[in-house]
């Protein structure tokens, strides 16, 4: 029941970085610890549902995995062109929509 409560504060962590930043690194750490934080959730669940096969739910977790990478790519990819072309990271003076 612990590691649930450790997800459940993790993914509210995430959720209040996410809302509060304004610098886009942080907004992304933000989106990577909600990520972890449903890994948790998800490794804690299979631990306390003995019932479920443990083959599919190790293959969840390598999916949220997979996920958080390619999330992480991703968004350093767009912080990088959004960087060079704005000359800043900070969202509040991120204005321009079309280029």
């Amino acid at each position: 029941m612990s590691i649930l409560v450790v997800g459940g504060t993790l993914l509210a962590l995430g959720l209040y970085g996410v809302l509060t930043r304004r610098d886009v690194v942080g907004v992304l750490a933000s989106v990577e610890v909600m990520i972890g934080a449903g890994l948790v959730l998800l490794t804690g669940l299979g631990a306390w549902n003995t019932l479920a096969s443990g083959g599919a739910l190790h293959a969840v977790a390598l999916l949220f995995v997979v996920l958080a990478a390619a999330e992480a790519a991703v968004g350093l990819a767009v912080l990088v062109a959004a960087a060079r072309r704005m000359g800043t990271t900070r969202i509040d003076e991120m204005t321009e929509v079309k280029g």
